[in-house]
């Protein structure tokens, strides 16, 4: 089976209104997935219907070939899942807690779950309910990672952490799929900065549906400023009829960031009509800007 997720017309609903609206999506074997949008466009929803946390009003949802609604012991010990609350037993030290999530599962890395302990400066004494929201979130997702999941779903899972964990995290996630290529992750995020660091899979959502589901290196392709100067906005505009773009200006120089062409097309027309601009890629956080955004004019 080349996909380990397929979901296909998905739709639910929250009194009335819809949180999910017709998304279909699916994702293979090793790569890391970031899945992008903002509060209330429906992420968390898409994440808890692929592990059969809630159902669906419409459409169906696969994970290793199973009914998400039905996912049997066996399959559901090939998931790990951090969501955003990091919801734990408080009255446990994390050694117990660690303890507790490893008898459910034959394949805990104990390597692993000594390594990430060190990395992130836990006391395995430390009650739970005593911890730091960061350091609880640390603690779940520790619980969440080291039986080796072949499919790890991250739902806003550094929100709580300091630049440094965050940044230790990462490196993690990418030790993981390097260790494992056949490991797929699926890193909901509104840290966009951390995120693009380590995803070769870019998804993005606006209130309820899925804008854009390509490869990372696609994307910024595809979507790119240039800066033009010397007054040949017009020139330009001539050559790309019909692309969408955001402009801005100081009076000195403009700026056009474009989405509906590559950037090879806009190096020749450049190139071949002596135009004086330049291209420079995007951090993730305006390409998602310019694909949730309206488009200031169509040229």
């Amino acid at each position: 089976m080349n996909n380990i997720i397929e979901v296909s017309g998905l739709t639910k609903s929250f009194g009335g209104k819809k949180a999910l609206e017709y998304v279909s999506f699916s994702a293979g074997r090793g790569s890391i997935i970031g899945l992008m949008g903002a509060n209330g466009c429906g992420k968390s929803t898409l994440l808890r219907n692929i592990i059969g946390l809630y159902l669906p009003d419409e459409g169906s949802s696969q994970v290793f070939g199973e009914q998400s609604r039905e996912l049997s012991p066996q399959t559901l010990s090939r998931i790990g899942y951090v969501h955003q609350e990091g919801r734990l037993l408080d009255w446990m030290s994390i050694r117990q807690l660690l303890r507790y999530v490893r008898s459910y599962y034959q394949s805990w890395d104990e390597h692993l779950e000594q390594k990430f302990i060190e990395w992130f400066d836990l006391d395995p004494k430390a009650v739970v309910g005593k911890l730091s929201p960061g350091k609880r979130q640390q603690a779940a997702i520790l619980a969440a990672i080291c039986h080796n999941p072949e499919l790890l779903i991250l739902d806003e899972p550094a929100s709580a952490l300091d630049p440094l964990a965050r940044s230790r995290f990462l490196d993690l996630l990418l030790e993981l799929l390097q260790n494992d290529g056949e490991k797929t992750i699926i890193i909901s995020s509104h840290i966009l900065s951390d995120i693009e660091k380590v995803i070769d899979r870019a998804v993005i959502m606006d209130s309820g549906r899925i804008l854009k589901d390509c490869q990372f290196d696609e994307l910024k392709e595809h979507i790119f400023k240039v800066i033009l100067r010397g007054g040949q906005q017009a020139e330009l505009t001539g050559l790309l009829a019909g692309k969408t773009a955001h402009r801005r200006s100081d009076g000195i120089k403009t700026s056009l960031i474009l989405q509906d062409t590559s950037r090879a097309e806009v190096e020749k027309i450049l190139s071949e009509g002596r135009i004086d601009a330049e291209i420079i890629p995007l951090p993730l956080e305006e390409i998602y800007k310019a694909v949730v955004g309206k488009a200031e004019y169509v040229l």
